[in-house]
């Protein structure tokens, strides 16, 4: 037996024989008084407790105990380890579901087999790990039989981010979606899906003949088109000016550009209703100065379109700037000795290498607009759209789950038409830039008119969103924002005093338990999610396996979906047997880890496609496995990647609210909730104050992370830009 086989064969027998199998109050068995030590391993329950259904988990172990022990069976060993992982992985898994809390979990299993004496608890430390051993058995036999070309850590990371997506992902949202045509007694009705699927409010066209709204479907998809075009442009506007400009001021104009990014949520919605509300400092400024009415024109499309805008631009910038970075300036240079000009160079050359970062950024903003729901809350007014409609379908006055549900199965059909759109507009075309040969090449300028055209598109909006965050840091100084604007500290004094006292020091602020809290979640997170994204864009890109397609979209799942829905689907997923996680820190780093998981997918996805498949096989050749050419030949390559993945995880952690605002306990409250409590409560000031020091907070949190990760060193790509001089065509 190779010997990581032997090792999760070990863990495995492990799992089941020395650690408890339930956690919680299902350690224990229900009728025995609790005891230390291995008497909650399902080892124990089954022989001594009448837990009978556990025993047949050893009967894989035994099988590649005996198939390493008996020299006749090891040829048969890989086909073993692969039979007998997926036997007591799928057994695991079944017995978990079947049996709960009071026993069967299926009345028809009750009537087939008789009731049981007792039921079981959630799975705990015991069952994970022999559930792990199985999978991984399961995926070395998988290869040893010749698959994935015999690579046991590809077999693997396959098999551990397809089962991570299916329990994480695939499972609560399923809980969701099979809502969808509940009949209201329990059952399913093919009618009631169609009628859900089908109402006339979702798909009404009559805003293009009458003066009616729109469906929230077209309004859905018209508002994400639109932030994705202008997401999408911002962002390569700051690229091109950061990367390919002699702009001085680079580093104020990156920290304007990720401002946004981390910010807590309705503060920029907050901030753009003081701005340009009715009563709001601009629109007042305007009627004095100018005559020009007062509007309640913020309320609707254009408000929503500009706080997505400024949401979501840091997220294309993040993706685009580690592509425009890894083109190759030797192309641009021989393009140039053949005597094309600029404009022809970026046209032919630059451009069509820049295609996969822009195709990735407009679809991850696109999808981002479609699942935002706290923009479209505040500033949507009379424009419905499909994330607001499935907000108030579960917690609103309607209670109807299965119109929820309905709503979230267009949503993930609208999902899978932008990445089919994306992926025939990419085609099947090489956008490889970074080889095996040195590159001494010095960028060359861009061409006079898109130097002009990226400047006027990016400064203006880095001066806007200047003066945009100078009045959130000042609202938190005054005593009530647009009404009484005298300056105080009372706010920040409420949020994070300290005293002393006879203990010592005491943080007797309100906002410090929350803000531990987040700090904790936010740094176990987002390792955790640009490890598991890199590791998918890796597969992505560099493997070639059945199904690639299909795992691409699962990947995607996630991020098609609400964060209202995704926090649901885990409550009901997550509240019961087999796996209890509700209340715990567990499920919000499980939250945060697969709904940010796409942006480092995508993130890894562009800038792996620059990087040249002859590295890899370089690496191979000379007998450097997998696992040592990931660490010594990519990675390093992959730093743009790692530092976008790194900043955008760990912020979204901080400042998401959506998918966790029902995930929140007492014992465990997250920063954005307190912050929305404070905002509903009407302590705008206090809400404010808070957001201004999460944002200084995660601002040296990214300073740190891009001094830690680095900067990726391609010869002199980072040099200032030269101008060569052009010949006519």
């Amino acid at each position: 037996m190779r010997p990581r086989s032997a090792v999760w064969l070990a863990l495995g027998w492990v799992g089941f024989a020395l650690l408890p199998w339930f956690a919680g109050s299902g350690t224990q068995p229900a009728l025995a008084p609790p005891s230390p030590g291995p008497a909650g391993s399902a080892l124990i329950d089954g022989l001594t407790n009448g837990r009978w259904w556990l025993l047949p988990v050893a009967l894989p172990l035994l099988l590649a105990l005996a198939v390493t022990a008996l020299p006749g069976l090891r040829a048969r060993q890989p086909a073993v380890l692969l039979a007998g992982g997926a036997f007591g992985l799928a057994w695991v898994a079944a017995q978990g579901f079947a049996i709960g809390l009071d026993g069967w979990a299926w009345g028809w299993l009750a009537a087939l087999f008789g009731p049981l004496p007792l039921g079981q608890g959630g799975y705990g430390a015991g069952a994970a790990l022999t559930a792990l051993s199985f999978l991984f058995l399961m995926t070395n036999g998988f290869a040893g039989l010749g698959f994935m070309k015999g690579d046991r850590f590809t077999a693997g990371a396959i098999g551990l981010v397809l089962a991570a997506i299916a329990a994480f992902v695939f499972l609560p949202v399923g809980y969701v979606l099979s809502g969808a045509g509940d009949t209201g007694t329990g059952g399913f009705s093919a009618a009631a899906l169609w009628t859900r699927l089908a109402a006339p409010d979702i798909w009404r066209l009559s805003c293009l003949t009458e003066a009616k709204s729109c469906g929230v479907v077209w309004n859905s998809v018209f508002l994400a088109v639109m932030t994705g075009i202008a997401t999408t442009l911002l962002g390569l506007a700051f690229a091109l000016v950061a990367v390919r400009t002699g702009f001085r001021a680079k580093k104020l104009l990156r920290v304007l550009t990720v401002l946004p990014i981390i910010t807590p949520p309705f503060v920029i919605s907050l901030a753009v209703i003081l701005l340009f509300g009715r009563n709001g400092t601009v629109t007042l400024g305007l009627a004095e100065w100018f005559g020009i009415p007062v509007s309640r024109w913020i309320y609707g499309l254009p408000g929503v379109l500009l706080t997505q805008t400024l949401a979501f631009t840091p997220i294309s910038f993040l993706v685009m700037i580690g592509v425009v970075q890894g083109i190759g300036p030797s192309l641009e240079e021989a393009a140039q000795t053949l005597r094309a000009s600029r404009w022809v160079t970026f046209r032919t050359v630059t451009w069509p290498l820049m295609r996969p970062g822009v195709a990735n950024a407009f679809l991850i903003s696109f999808i981002e607009s479609l699942a935002d729901f706290g923009n479209p809350l505040i500033l949507g007014g009379n424009f419905e759209v499909l994330s607001t409609k499935i907000y108030f379908a579960v917690v609103g006055a309607q209670n109807d789950p299965g119109r929820a549900a309905a709503l979230g199965i267009i949503l993930l059909c609208l999902c899978l038409g932008a990445f089919w759109v994306q992926r025939q507009w990419l085609g099947k075309k090489s956008y490889a830039t970074v080889g095996g040969k040195g590159d001494n090449g010095i960028p060359s300028q861009l061409p006079r008119g898109v130097k002009i055209a990226a400047y006027a598109t990016a400064l203006p909006w880095a001066a806007f969103t200047f003066v945009l965050y100078g009045l959130i840091l000042f609202g938190g100084f005054t005593e009530n924002w647009g009404r009484n604007n005298s300056l105080t500290l009372r706010h920040y004094l409420a949020a994070f005093d300290l005293s002393w006292g006879p203990s010592g020091l005491i943080w007797s602020g309100r906002a410090w338990g929350s803000l531990f809290t987040t700090i904790e979640v936010a740094a176990l997170s987002a390792p955790l999610t640009a490890a598991v994204g890199l590791l998918t864009a890796y597969l992505l890109v560099r493997q070639r396996f059945a199904g690639r397609g299909a795992f691409e979209f699962l990947t995607m799942l996630s991020f098609a979906i609400p964060g209202t829905v995704i926090g649901i689907s885990y409550i009901l997923a997550f509240n019961q047997p087999p796996i209890e996680l509700t209340g715990t820190i567990t499920i919000l780093i499980i939250c945060f880890v697969f709904r940010n998981m796409p942006v480092s997918i995508r993130a890894g996805v562009a800038a792996m496609s620059q990087i040249d498949r002859s590295l890899d096989e370089c690496s191979l050749t000379l007998g450097a496995g997998s696992v040592q050419t990931i660490r010594r030949v990519i990675l390093p390559l992959l730093r743009p990647a790692i530092v976008a993945s790194l900043v955008y995880s760990f912020v979204r952690a901080i400042t998401s609210i959506s998918a966790v605002i029902f995930l929140v306990s007492p014992k465990y409250e997250l920063a954005t909730a307190y912050i929305v409590g404070r905002v509903e409560q009407g302590d705008f000031g206090l809400a404010i104050a808070y957001s201004s020091a999460l944002i200084v907070l995660m601002s040296v949190v990214i300073a740190l992370i891009q001094f830690a990760v680095g900067e990726r060193r391609i010869g002199r790509r980072t040099a200032t830009p030269v101008t060569l001089q052009e010949k006519p065509v």
